[in-house]
């Protein structure tokens, strides 16, 4: 059954009943016709489709981000890249089956492309642990971007999971300290490394493969430290304060446009990417492309200088009233202040 989100209930009725004029044409027996009615209702069909989907909150972008016939990692890998050559395990403890990735070739170009996977039903959810990686997850990209490295390989992550897994396995595992791990040892790498959000980019989950020269991000996927959910609960202590907490949250391309935190939002076609997987991918391929032509254009050690400015100018600090760049002026700020009197 196809799966409908509560605001296209405008489509759904203006679907239902262009379908019963249709079935009315076909079986009427006295050869009725019906066209202009038809074609009044597809104008009317259309024009709205253009008015819901042109004015999406922070709330409903975040369940078309979530929609479950949304492309998928793997979805894209077939459709933009070629000669994929999945590569398994961390050689530490497992292989994780929620953080795919291996060698593939894009227009041409040698990379290693890496992401999140989730599950299309609940046999495979299970295998994918619904897009969740656990610690083996995060080792296993690292593994695979080093190696990557050696050999000259771009680097190209696809993000798309609610979260790294939270569950008690991980932790004894050290999910955080793998995940740290990864923040520190992509900024260290040598080649050009491109993240796009094409889903959910949840929290520490999809920054743990989100480090990279330049961030990119569909038009209704979204990047947040925690869920809108989660943050209704904490602040509000209701969840129903969900879609209040989404817009405070700025988590929409736009919004994460303008603080400088992606560097491109990728349009998706009317209604979503699962409306057209095959356009969306030609236009995420078509930005891949360009920006990795642009990263190869640069000298190493001017992308990587370029890449740990853009991370450090993240967040603005305020100290006595000045609004100051990053942490670097927060702490010469205080190191030269005369210490206090008190203990």
């Amino acid at each position: 059954m196809k799966h409908h989100l509560d605001f296209e209930k405008p489509l759904i009725e203006l679907h239902q009943k262009l379908d019963e004029l249709r079935r009315a044409q076909q079986a009427n027996p006295l050869g009725l016709q019906l066209e202009d009615d038809i074609r009044g209702i597809e104008a009317k069909l259309s024009e709205t489709r253009r008015q819901i989907y042109a004015n999406l909150t922070a709330w409903q972008r975040v369940q078309v981000a979530r929609h479950p016939h949304r492309p998928y990692f793997l979805d894209y890998v077939r459709l933009i890249f070629t000669e994929f050559l999945e590569l398994h395990g961390d050689r530490l403890y497992a292989d994780d089956h929620a953080m795919v990735g291996g060698f593939a070739r894009l227009a041409g170009h040698r990379v290693m492309v890496i992401g999140t996977q989730k599950g299309r039903d609940t046999k495979e959810n299970i295998l994918r642990n619904f897009g969740s990686a656990h610690p083996e997850g995060y080792r296993k990209a690292l593994r695979l971007m080093r190696l990557a490295d050696r050999f000259g390989l771009p680097v190209i992550t696809l993000i798309d999971t609610a979260g790294a897994f939270p569950g008690v396995a991980a932790e004894e595992r050290h999910i955080a300290e793998a995940i740290a791990v990864n923040l520190r040892e992509m900024m260290r790498l040598e080649v050009p490394v491109i993240a796009a959000v094409i889903g959910e980019g949840g929290s520490g989950g999809a920054l743990g493969i989100g480090v990279a020269d330049r961030v990119l991000i569909l038009e209704n996927a979204y990047y947040s430290v925690i869920s809108p959910e989660g943050c209704a609960s904490i602040l509000w202590k209701d969840r129903k304060a969900t879609p209040v907490a989404a817009e405070a949250l700025r988590i929409t391309g736009r919004d994460l446009l303008e603080f400088g935190l992606v560097d491109e939002v990728i349009p998706e076609p009317l209604g979503g990417a699962h409306h057209d997987p095959a356009a969306t991918a030609a236009a995420l391929k078509a930005c891949l492309v360009r920006h990795l032509a642009e990263l190869l254009g640069l000298a190493r050690d001017e992308r990587l200088k370029r890449r740990y400015e853009k991370f450090r100018a993240m967040g603005h600090f305020t100290v006595k009233g000045r609004t100051l760049p990053d942490a670097t002026a927060v702490t010469a700020e205080a190191s030269s202040a005369p210490e206090s009197a008190g203990g």
